[in-house]
């Protein structure tokens, strides 16, 4: 067969369902190829788009999302969905086209290194330079982004494409990549807990990934002991368990470092280097840490953990369930501290100024979804209230641009939410700076008939780099901007566009567009006053626990 076909039939082999990307003249017979298969190819409208929708894809099916591109500036665009899934630890697979092996030893029209330009956000990438090689190359590249996991790229360049093979796939057959601990660090982390008078747990986005939430959530409620999550790992313990004090990710002092504060000792329960910097809650290296995760401690003098379990983490849970006796039991300040951040979301619920508060939108939001609804989060100043404030009560269901903290990751990402979850409700909150940065992707979404509601926290500025500016220089540059009238760039999509007028208007309108389904933008103005005034309060506060 041609090798374009043997490298689809490599993808089938593999359970691919989408491929996200754009076209080119190296990818014809790769497009041919697929034209013939059972997978599906969702043509977006920018490539940095495609590759966010495979990010998310592999995020909330723990299989490899694919992108493609077709060589030079295809490939450069992929690059920050990409780098998005490489930090995050999203399993994603990046195919590129490339011009014919006779080029790539001289310049040529639109040639770059691309395997050398993505060495460094990727966890492996390979051109194809025979097509005999591909099922072993294509094998590989989808074991590895599972097993890292994270991102992985294959370069299939147009003149290997169109070579005839006598080679078929390999035979898939699925290995467990989850090592077990060891015994003697089980008995240290045994020993760890049952001495601590304050133990506190901070759990991370390995937790969604491994999906070990259930096991957590049982450990956590054995033995009593308060738990915080990162802004990657909400949900993975629900905001309505007792035991759950709330979220921490906000690059500044917040309420729940009062609790790490007194803690003795802190669990870190699947917790990726990049999730929440362990300098901002253990800046002196005091605290005793046990590290419970699936790849050894990343070490800094802030992270020094007494043991380690290193392995599957629903196994390792499990175990320190089983073995450890006592009860920790919550103290008053804890709980306390768990009532100060739901109280920060609560005390707004009937606050009607105008322009809306952050925190009443994101109250409004939280009241009209179900459970397991989606909400994915762009990045700007409402992502870290939505961060901090916004309730999760089952695992992967707030999905978040965190490692490389993306604007523009949230449109496209909804667009693969709704595709994996179609029986789902998912809202994509952005704001108009991230809206703007991959507004064609609404195209896309009307196009696959997606039902979406994208909610954009509008205030004519980088809302966040104003918020830092202020706090660091007192005046503000550079950050403001003016946007188009979103209602009618809506219309003009043929979507639904909704401007909100009032404070009360958004929950009754936003229950109306999820009764009666369809793709709905909703223009909200919002008062991001209430940046600089959170600032103030935990500039001043103090913890008194």
């Amino acid at each position: 067969m041609k090798a374009s076909d043997l490298f689809v039939k490599c993808l089938e082999n593999e359970g691919v369902e989408y491929v996200f990307g754009i076209p080119g003249e190296e990818t014809l017979d790769l497009m041919d190829s697929l034209s013939h298969s059972s997978i599906k190819f969702i043509v977006t409208r920018h490539e940095q788009g495609a590759a966010f929708m495979a990010d998310v894809y592999g995020r909330l099916t723990h299989k490899p999302g694919v992108c493609l591109s077709t060589l030079g500036p295809g490939a450069t665009n992929l690059m920050t969905g990409i780098a998005d899934a490489y930090l995050d630890r999203a399993p994603l697979v990046a195919v590129t086209g490339q011009a014919s092996l006779e080029k790539t030893h001289k310049e040529a029209h639109q040639y770059i290194n691309v395997v050398d330009t993505l060495k460094n956000i990727t966890n492996w990438n390979r051109k194809i330079t025979r097509p005999d090689f591909i099922p072993e190359i294509v094998r590989k590249a989808f074991d590895i982004a599972c097993d890292a996991p994270g991102a992985v790229h294959v370069e299939l360049p147009e003149d290997v494409a169109i070579e005839d093979t006598l080679e078929t796939p390999l035979q898939k057959k699925m290995y467990s990549h989850k090592s077990e601990h060891d015994e003697k660090e089980l008995k240290k982390a045994v020993e760890l807990i049952e001495q601590s008078t304050r133990p506190l747990i901070l759990a991370g986005n390995g937790v969604t990934r491994e999906q070990s939430a259930e096991q957590l959530e049982k450990f956590v409620n054995r033995l009593k002991i308060p738990a915080t999550n990162t802004f990657m790992g909400k949900g993975n313990i629900p905001a309505d368990n007792d035991l759950y004090i709330g979220s921490v990710g906000l690059q500044r002092k917040d309420y729940l470092m009062c609790g790490f504060d007194v803690a003795d000792l802190v669990i870190c329960v699947g917790v990726d280097p990049v999730e929440y910097s362990p300098r901002l809650w253990n800046s002196d290296g005091s605290k005793k840490i046990i590290h419970i995760h699936n790849s050894h401690p990343e070490i800094d003098s802030s992270y020094l953990p007494e043991c380690s379990l290193i392995g599957n983490l629903k196994n390792s849970l499990y175990r320190l369930t089983e073995n450890c006796k006592s009860e920790k039991g919550v103290p008053e300040s804890i709980t306390k501290l768990k009532q100060t951040m739901e109280n920060e979301l609560l005390s707004y619920r009937n606050d009607n100024s105008f322009p809306v508060k952050p925190q009443r939108i994101l109250y409004d939001i939280r009241n009209r979804l179900y459970r397991d609804d989606i909400l994915v989060s762009d990045v700007g100043a409402h992502k870290l209230w939505v961060g901090r404030l916004f309730p999760a009560y089952k695992p992967n269901t707030v999905q978040i641009s965190n490692g490389l903290a993306s604007m523009g990751f949230a449109l496209p990402g909804a667009i693969a939410a709704k595709l994996v979850h179609p029986e789902k409700n998912v809202v994509a909150v952005v704001g108009d700076g991230g809206f703007m940065m991959n507004i064609q992707e609404l195209e896309t979404a009307k196009r696959l008939g997606t039902d979406l509601i994208v909610i954009i926290f509008n205030d004519s500025k980088y809302g966040v780099i104003e918020w830092n500016e202020l706090e660091k220089f007192k005046i503000s540059y550079g950050i403001d901007f003016s946007n188009p009238d979103f209602v009618q760039m809506a219309q003009s999509f043929g979507v639904n566009g909704v401007k909100i007028e009032s404070s009360d208007e958004l929950t009754s309108k936003l229950q109306y567009a999820l009764e009666k389904g369809g793709f709905w933008v909703f223009d909200v103005e919002v008062d991001y006053t209430e940046n600089i005034k959170l600032g103030e309060k935990l500039r001043d506060m103090t913890c008194g626990i």
